[in-house]
């Protein structure tokens, strides 16, 4: 038996099946075979094997929820994800009749997950992320992380490469911070939009670190236009007219620096840190400053949604009667006008996700990972923004410039037709993550549209 066992499967050890057999004890030889491996041992023909059937979880669709999901170990025990979080519920007898209604959707998964794909073609990133979530009750539709890995085949994600980089990646993301520092000062009632900063400096120093502009930008600025252009001088006078106490309170109004409760076990911690002077000028405009994709995505929802405080959920659960408002409305609104003149007018980073019939607001984040000048770019949208619905968030890991690509710029003032532009050497977030956005807006649209008028037929 043990010759034929090393003939049809080389990689048994036959010495350690020797050894299990003259302890003369029931003993696995292996679990999940499949039909062809099971077949080859019983034609064997030797009494000795004995075939258990035993249920295991299926996946039809492979990678499409995977990190949502997770997996499970060779005796169905949650080992990752929902199948952990909720690995009780799952197997208990009395509960397994009563469903587990999840909030994603399939169709717009795939939709996005599709979309990151075909970046990673474009801009060759080494990986990228995306959440969809309506903005009023906190109820994720989409959820990507790449690289992703078929459930059925369980294989070993101890790589970092499968992290869950919305729920479980800490990072640094730049430009997008600059929203929440414009609204501390508007909450504070130490701005306005159109309150003007003149005569700001091209940079400043701060310790032995020099701070810059990415362009060349006026010399006088209004609130608005501090974030339409993205001026991280700007950004920083607002931020030191509010103090470290009022800016590290405002951040922490909207749940940015500590861990979220969540679904899932896989949650990122933001890293903690000294506040000081330099601090708060480079935490003003995102960088020295952590936090999750999934916390971000949140906190745009609440600026987005009138103030309101959400709750992120991949589980279906009864909407709460009373929200809990934590922003001003009037900041809110100021907040939705500036984002949608981030995308809609010339001067904006983010005019790819200009898409028509849409409204999209949004804003840009590129920041250079630790010890490296490897980027992470990020693109945070509301739409439509008069009164959103939904947050959009798209990341991508270390993407390079893409001079072959041809940039479709949509109609404007100046080029009613629109214009295609090819050779663009930058690999900021405005010329990729935007242009993904975009198209992933263009895709899904339709579908979100039709889903709005059936719920609200239902009511």
């Amino acid at each position: 038996m043990l010759i034929k066992l090393r003939l049809l499967f080389p990689e048994i050890e036959s010495r350690d099946i020797e050894k299990k057999l003259n302890k003369k004890e029931f003993f696995w030889i292996g679990r999940r075979l499949t039909p062809k491996v099971k077949d080859q041992f019983w034609l064997l023909g030797n009494k000795a094997f004995v075939f258990e059937p035993k249920p295991s979880r299926i996946y039809p669709q492979k990678n499409l929820f995977s990190h949502i999901l997770g997996q499970t170990n060779d005796i169905n025990e949650g080992i990752s994800g929902i199948e952990k979080f909720f690995n009780k519920e799952l197997n208990d007898t009395t509960e397994a009749s009563l469903p587990l209604n999840l909030t994603v959707d399939s169709h717009l998964q795939y939709l996005i997950r599709e979309e990151l794909i075909n970046a990673q073609l474009n801009f060759n990133n080494i990986g990228s992320a995306a959440i969809l979530m309506d903005v009023e009750n906190g109820e994720i539709l989409s959820l990507v992380s790449l690289p992703d890995y078929d459930l059925n085949k369980r294989i070993s994600i101890n790589d970092d490469i499968y992290t869950n980089k919305i729920t479980l990646g800490v990072y640094e993301l730049g430009s997008v911070f600059k929203t929440f520092t414009i609204a501390a000062g508007l909450e504070n009632k130490l701005v306005n939009s159109n309150t003007v900063f003149k005569n700001l400096e091209d940079s400043l120093n701060c310790g032995k670190y020099k701070i810059s502009e990415h362009d060349k930008l006026p010399k006088d600025l209004s609130v608005e236009q501090i974030l339409v252009r993205s001026s991280n001088i700007g950004t920083i006078r607002i931020a030191q007219k509010l103090g470290i106490k009022k800016y590290k309170s405002f951040l922490n109004t909207l749940e940015l620096l500590d861990p979220i409760d969540f679904d899932l076990e896989e949650i990122g911690t933001p890293l903690s840190f000294r506040w000081g002077k330099c601090k708060l000028a480079t935490a003003s405009y995102g960088h020295g400053i952590t936090t999750t994709p999934l916390q971000l995505a949140k906190a745009y929802a609440t600026l987005g949604n009138g103030g309101y405080k959400v709750q992120p959920s991949i589980i279906k659960k009864k909407l709460l009667e009373k929200r809990e408002q934590v922003v001003s409305t009037k900041t809110s609104n100021a907040i939705n006008i500036m984002l949608r003149k981030v995308v809609s007018l010339d001067e904006g980073t983010a005019n790819f996700a200009n898409i028509a019939g849409y409204s999209v607001a949004g804003k840009t984040g590129t920041a250079l990972k630790y010890n490296s000048k490897a980027k992470l770019n990020t693109f945070v949208s509301l739409f439509p923004s008069n009164k959103p619905k939904y947050v959009l968030l798209v990341m991508l890991d270390e993407p390079k410039p893409a001079p072959n690509y041809e940039y479709k710029f949509p109609p404007s003032d100046k080029f009613p037709n629109g214009y295609v532009y090819k050779g663009e050497n930058r690999n900021t977030s405005g010329w990729n993550t935007v242009v993904i956005a975009g198209k992933i807006i263009e895709k899904i649209g339709p579908i979100l549209a039709i889903n709005k008028l059936q719920a609200s037929n239902n009511y």
